[in-house]
């Protein structure tokens, strides 16, 4: 499996990677192996050599988000296999993640059903992001934060500048893929019980979530934020107007407000959409690596 780099972000996860490395091992021994050990306090660095993987150390804590672009950028496979360090991801389901991927996709995601989050708080938080995504992007959506995926690194990589370091690179890399035209498919996967406490926070990072969502969708389908909202504001605009004119008969300069924002929404998505074009335009290196891979 030379073709096969396994990316694993982790930060003071050492009781995870001692269950989960040989594991990988035993399935993939002749895989690359990365572990980004994400300035961590504990024996993350030498429980990971010990095991055989290459290890990728930053000096400090950078994000799990840039973890996955330095182990991304330092592969070497045509394929990379991205999935946590702290025990929740079995590492028995990369076979299956590999197979889907090898019908034609260009990335395969671990679906975790409602048991499998963590509290139902976060399920139902999960829930909407889910739908709000899918709304942006046109296509459903099953599972966007799960940080257990397979994806085709020529194009992984192409969206590698968009990724933030914090936690929401799996939200992302999977809007980009679907915008992009690129076939993204869903496995389910169970969830083990994790190993170390978690360092997200459904609140701080729900939000941030939230916000990159929209970025995300003004970015890659500007026409979809933009043109929902212009209408909402028209709509309101005229039928203010309607009933300023039957009960005073006039024209109010609220409704001349509304509509003209209206407007101004629908030409900035317009503008959008023609800058959104420029993402899509391949350049040679990117023609050339896909050309090699078929």
């Amino acid at each position: 499996m030379h073709d096969l780099s396994i990316v694993i972000p982790a930060k003071d996860e050492a009781e995870g990677l001692r269950a989960l490395l040989p594991q990988i091992k035993a399935l993939y021994p002749e895989a690359e192996v990365i572990v980004v050990n994400d300035g961590s306090r504990d024996d993350t660095a030498a429980v990971s050599g010990d095991a055989g993987a290459r290890v990728l150390s930053n000096p400090y804590s950078m994000g799990n988000g840039a973890a996955i672009k330095r182990g991304a950028r330092a592969a070497k496979g045509r394929i990379l296999v991205f999935l946590d360090a702290d025990g929740q991801h079995d590492a028995s389901d990369i076979p299956r993640l590999l197979e889907k991927l090898g019908e034609g996709y260009d990335m395969v995601v671990g679906a975790r059903s409602i048991r499998g989050q963590a509290g139902l708080h976060r399920a139902f938080a999960n829930s909407i992001y889910n739908r709000m995504a899918s709304m942006m992007t046109g296509f459903r959506i099953e599972d966007l934060t799960s940080g257990f995926r397979a994806v085709r690194a020529n194009k992984f990589r192409r969206f590698l500048y968009l990724l933030p370091n914090g936690f929401s690179y799996p939200t992302t890399s999977t809007m980009a893929f679907f915008r992009s035209a690129y076939a993204v498919a869903y496995i389910p996967i169970a969830i083990r019980r994790r190993s170390s406490k978690s360092n997200i926070h459904l609140f701080r990072d729900g939000t941030r979530f939230f916000l990159i969502i929209l970025r995300i969708g003004a970015l890659f389908s500007p026409m979809r934020l933009f043109l929902p909202v212009s209408a909402a504001l028209f709509v309101t605009g005229v039928g203010y107007y309607a009933y300023t004119f039957l009960t005073s008969h006039r024209f109010t300069n609220m409704s001349a407000l509304l509509i003209i924002a209206a407007t101004i929404t629908f030409l900035i998505g317009i503008v959008s959409e023609q800058v959104s074009a420029l993402h899509y335009r391949p350049s040679g290196d990117w023609q050339r690596d896909e050309a090699e891979e078929e």
